[in-house]
């Protein structure tokens, strides 16, 4: 009797605690039901549908199934988009990931006995902080006809450069800006994985003779492989979602001849022109692409490291 008593209170002890639990739990649920699932769902309901203003008129909404979808494949403009923001995405993402490597490196070994890191760690944060609205507008003033770097250029005796007119110029451009922006947060994300890694693996590294280069290839970079799965992903996503630079910047026409033009300032035409229909569509293609992207860089990064505890497995049992 007492046994089941005593089971009996311990069970309405966790229930109490649970209760407490989901009651803490709630203002999150509640939020993201409200403000990015029940959207998504709409989203990708409304995509079904003929929906815009025509002048005064409103069109719809009408049921037209997939003629969204393939309008919206049919057309050269969504492919030409989608390649040119992979492309200013990878001018920014593959400079930031190797400077964030070196840098990551350096602030986390002990050893280098680096003075004022503190001091440089902030500093190379600090343009994460700044709005991407106010550093376009600082580019654009830097970068124009008559900005100071051409200004220097002509001091210099050297022929000034309309960057804005030329198509790598201004892609360049943009993978400068968010380069800059992202590659201190980034920066911190892999300290913070590299001071996570155990000192004593580095150390019998080094009294079985492994250089420098041999340590972070063979002991740093697998250890990271979670973090710079994360760190890939999430600026996959915001290189996909990329639009106030290239908006900014190029005015929102992504000139020269829509080089720098993205998917989401292609979303946002439709959005301004009350093509909800269009629009719906087009955020379900954003959608679909983020997460087969997402799926094959996770399944890329983990490929090797399975097939190797595999062949280990297979080898141990033959062995045994």
């Amino acid at each position: 009797m007492k046994d089941s008593q005593n089971k009996r209170q311990g069970k309405s002890k966790v229930v109490k605690y649970n209760k407490w639990g989901y009651i803490f739990l709630a203002p999150f649920v509640i939020v993201y039901v409200t403000f990015q699932l029940v959207p998504l769902f709409n989203t990708f309901y409304n995509s079904f549908f003929e929906n815009f203003r025509s002048g005064l008129t409103q069109i719809g909404p009408n049921w037209v199934g997939l003629d969204n979808y393939k309008s919206i494949f049919s057309t050269p403009e969504l492919w030409n988009y989608t390649k040119n923001t992979m492309i200013m995405w990878i001018l920014g993402f593959v400079p930031q990931i190797i400077v964030s490597l070196v840098l990551g490196q350096w602030f986390s070994d002990v050893r280098l006995k680096l003075k004022c890191s503190g001091f440089f760690k902030t500093v190379i944060y600090l343009p994460n902080l700044i709005m991407a609205s106010a550093f376009s507008m600082l580019f654009f003033a830097l970068f124009s006809d008559i900005g100071p770097v051409n200004s220097m250029l002509q001091n210099m005796g050297i022929e000034p450069i309309r960057f804005f007119s030329n198509v790598w110029a201004t892609r360049g451009l943009v993978g400068l800006m968010n380069f800059l922006m992202w590659f201190g947060n980034t920066t911190i994300l892999l300290m913070a994985g590299i001071m996570g890694i155990d000192v004593s693996l580095f150390e019998a590294a080094e009294v079985d003779g492994a250089n420098s280069w041999q340590r972070f290839t063979k002991i740093t970079l697998p250890l990271l492989k979670p973090i710079l799965i994360y760190v890939i992903i999430t600026s996959m996503i915001g290189g996909i979602q990329m639009f106030d630079v290239p908006q900014i910047l190029t005015n929102g026409t992504g000139a020269p001849v829509e080089s720098a033009m993205t998917l989401i300032m292609y979303l946002n035409k439709h959005l301004y022109s009350k093509n909800y229909g269009m629009g719906g569509a087009l955020s379900v293609f954003l959608f679909v692409i983020t997460g087969v992207l997402s799926l094959i860089v996770y399944g890329f990064m983990y490929r090797d490291t399975s097939g190797k505890q595999k062949k280990n497995k297979e080898s141990r049992e033959i062995g045994g």
